[in-house]
């Protein structure tokens, strides 16, 4: 696993990158413009297998041009990592065997509440919010790592 600098030396300055929020049942996308300013809710994948995810991925990449992926690291409020984030760092060295592009850990501590409070605020219901809440998720891990990699 590269560090977010490292990935940044691999990039281009106009390439597009997907943000993955992995969860226990479900996977949120989202995906970025080429210039990497705005991060934008793609889908949600239901967790089934491993090799269900990396095909899924695969199309993902081919069709949209993608150079590297942002996954987020569910690091608990001190930095330590739980079983959440041990769960996520063996499903992106999975990944990384399988899918030919750097891919990167991003703290996302707080983006799931950030991305329901942001989506409560464009007063949509709570239903459409949490059927969504996954992708919007893997927006918000993806916005914060395009704007670091920005500044």
């Amino acid at each position: 696993m590269i560090t977010l600098e490292q990935f940044k030396k691999k990039q281009s300055d106009k390439c597009r990158l997907i943000g993955l929020d992995l969860g226990s049942k479900r996977i949120g996308v989202s995906i970025c413009d080429e210039k990497q300013l705005i991060a934008t809710p793609l889908k949600t994948i239901n967790r089934n297998s491993l090799e269900d995810l990396i095909n899924e991925l695969k199309i993902i990449i081919d069709e949209n041009d993608i150079k590297g992926i942002i996954i987020g690291n569910p690091l608990n409020m001190d930095g330590s990592s739980g079983s959440s984030a041990q769960s996520v760092k063996d499903t992106s060295q999975n990944l990384e065997k399988n899918i030919n592009i750097p891919i990167c850990l991003w703290d996302e501590r707080l983006s799931t509440v950030g991305a329901f409070n942001l989506s409560s605020q464009l007063d949509i219901n709570v239903s459409k919010r949490e059927k969504k809440i996954d992708e919007n998720a893997a927006a918000f891990i993806l916005q914060g790592a395009i704007d670091f990699l920005n500044n």
